[in-house]
């Protein structure tokens, strides 16, 4: 069997210092391009592939970072995974029932939110594992995670504050989404989520002059969602219209739900003139109700959302929405933890991200 190769051999092929491999293997760009192409041609001449584990104990880092999301599709338990594909059949031909198909809210997220992470720790050198906290033990399988790197960025409210606190004891610890808790002394990011849900409330009522509205909101343990009312409610105070002292209708975020609400709205003959929904997702399943109905959207009610996922565009009328920058959060949470692994003793930081308003058909706007 032949010798595996080692830095050392990498180093003495390219005439360069282990340092030096080290830093084009690392953080390239602190590197000369004709240094990293003389690394490069010697690491494929020799077949070299780097021991993360022993670049770890080396730097005592593991070059990893932690991405920690709540339960992205409903399973949490083994039980109640899909069957397995049946092997042996290539292809199966059915008769499409045109159903939408369910899709948690969270996957359209956390799925650009990943990215965003990716990206950034791929152009520093750097990568993500990502677990998912299911079950009834996520701090067990935080605390796991949070040994095996050295950061750690969780979505807010997914992890128990007392066991992050214990974590950021050993690595950082950044928050993503949700608003800063009294003590809380981890780092924050998020988006401006009340000041963009005001911005298009206001947009409905000066600018469509629209005073009929309704919030359908979201779980009501949801901070974006608290946020997001926070925005409505300063809308109508500003305009004079009367506040309510939470959302007269709740969801869960997920399309499904919004349509058996929308029907019940439908069926109570309660429709406002304009419904405003705490997310993307929410006001697609009431555009999917009310159109089966045949309620002109937006003639009859104006309807709108936040988020700004790409299904948005395509529907008809296009939905009226917030745009939180999503990929833009994860960057910033790993650029984040970037700096504060430099430097641990950095104050907490909160930075709230800005939102985009898209003025689309769903409101009244010919966009």
């Amino acid at each position: 069997m032949a010798k595996t190769p080692t830095v050392y051999d990498v180093a003495e092929r390219a005439g360069t210092s282990i340092a030096t491999v080290s830093r084009v293997l690392r953080r390239p760009d602190e590197v000369r391009a004709q240094t990293r192409a003389l690394v490069h041609a010697a690491i494929q001449e020799l077949g070299y592939v780097p021991s993360g584990s022993a670049r770890g104990l080396a730097a005592r880092q593991t070059g990893v970072l932690g991405l920690c999301f709540p339960d992205v599709d409903g399973i949490d338990d083994p039980a109640d995974l899909p069957a397995p594909v049946a092997v042996g059949q290539t292809v199966e031909v059915i008769t499409d029932s045109g159903d939408q198909p369910a899709v948690h809210p969270g996957s359209l997220y956390m799925g650009e939110v990943m990215r965003g992470a990716e990206l950034e720790a791929w152009r520093t050198g750097l990568a993500v594992m990502i677990a998912v906290a299911r079950g009834a033990e996520p701090a067990a399988l935080v605390s796991d995670l949070a040994g095996r790197v050295d950061g750690l960025a969780v979505l807010s409210a997914t992890v128990p504050d007392d066991v992050l606190s214990h974590i950021a004891r050993r690595i950082p610890v950044v928050v993503m989404a949700g608003p800063r808790i009294e003590g809380d002394a981890h780092d924050h990011i998020s988006v401006d989520n009340a000041a963009g849900m005001r911005a298009l409330t206001a947009h409905l009522i000066a600018d469509h002059g629209l005073r009929d509205l309704l919030f359908i909101g979201g779980p009501a343990d949801a901070p974006d969602d608290a946020e997001r009312f926070l925005g409505y409610c300063a809308a109508l105070a500003e305009a004079g219209l009367p506040v309510p002292n939470t959302p007269a209708v709740r969801g869960d975020f997920t399309r499904d739900t919004a349509r058996g609400l929308a029907a019940r709205m439908l069926a109570a003959g309660e429709l406002p003139r304009a419904l405003v929904c705490s997310n993307d997702q929410t006001a697609l399943g009431f555009l999917d109700e009310l159109s089966a109905a045949g309620v002109d959207v937006p003639g009859r009610v104006a309807l709108t959302g936040f988020d700004g996922i790409d299904a948005g565009l395509a529907v008809s009328p296009t939905l009226t929405t917030v745009r939180q920058p999503m990929v833009e959060l994860g960057r910033a949470a790993v650029e984040r933890l970037r700096l504060r692994m430099a430097d641990p003793t950095l104050a907490p930081a909160t930075i709230n991200l800005p939102v985009r308003v898209l003025l689309r058909r769903s409101c009244g706007c010919a966009a």
